[in-house]
């Protein structure tokens, strides 16, 4: 069982857990931080060879909580262009791309290896969709998309695997090929979310910044933070708020909570 709510407050944390993250003070040190930033685009592409495309979901449920992806076109049958930024392995694209036949997608990740599950992917289309290659810190959009062009940018847990200091630059990129009046939609891990919690002491990076085992990283969202970063790139706040979920595994009495970000954001 799971319910879900939303809203503009954190989570609380239990008494425990607010004295373990307290506890938890040791940094990584500098070296390592440099080597991981170096290494970032090698871990993630073996994260996707040991895991090739069986790690995520098939993510159906998109067009559910981001209703924009209708509601953004003026008559019924009219053709978007979206651009998915860190499109794995197409987990979200391509139940995209079944569901609404009118749709023309733009998908870039930072690993060759995702792209290339893209391409072979049996319901890959170069009619339907564009795949490449690209480093959203520092590869220009507008070398394979042209400026103005794109009517909805989803960027789904993403933005959290790049290190805080370049995640604007992410944005100014976006920005480039957003159409004005169009939105980024955004969803990605909130501060306290059960993932947080589970990181053992020796992984933190930064405030809200932790290390996997396997050199893959992941930041943890506040509402302010994330209004700030939007804004200070010229986008306008429509929506911003926590999704709290409690996912209860009744077999074996354990009671999961989940806390992600999500946002839309609307380039003026």
């Amino acid at each position: 069982g799971a319910f879900q709510k939303k809203g503009h407050c954190a989570r609380i944390l239990s008494p425990e857990e607010a004295e373990r993250l307290a506890k938890d003070k040791v940094l990584v040190t500098d070296f390592k931080q440099t080597k991981l930033e170096k290494e970032a685009q090698k871990n993630w592409d073996l994260f996707y060879k040991r895991n090739s495309t069986n790690f995520f979901k098939d993510r159906h449920w998109t067009t559910r909580e981001f209703q924009e992806l209708k509601a953004c076109r003026e008559f019924a049958d009219q053709k978007l262009t979206i651009l998915e930024a860190g499109c794995g392995v197409g987990n979200c694209l391509f139940p995209l791309l079944e569901e609404d036949l009118n749709i023309f997608a733009y998908a870039c990740d930072f690993s060759p290896r995702a792209v290339e599950f893209v391409k072979k992917n049996s319901l890959y289309s170069p009619e339907r969709c564009k795949v490449f290659q690209c480093d959203l810190t520092k590869d220009d959009l507008t070398e394979n998309i042209p400026a103005d062009s794109v009517d909805v940018v989803t960027l789904i847990f993403v933005l959290s695997a790049i290190h805080p200091d370049k995640m604007r630059l992410v944005l100014k990129n976006i920005y480039r090929v957003l159409k004005p009046g169009k939105c980024v939609l955004f969803r990605d891990y909130g501060l306290y979310d059960h993932a947080m919690l589970r990181f053992k002491s020796g992984s933190k990076l930064g405030e809200n910044f932790y290390v996997r085992q396997d050199g893959t990283r992941s930041y943890f969202f506040t509402e302010e933070f994330l209004s700030q970063l939007f804004k200070a790139e010229g986008y306008e706040q429509v929506a911003n708020e926590y999704v709290q979920r409690e996912t209860v595994n009744r077999k074996e009495g354990l009671c999961v909570p989940r806390v992600f970000l999500q946002g839309k954001f609307q380039k003026p």
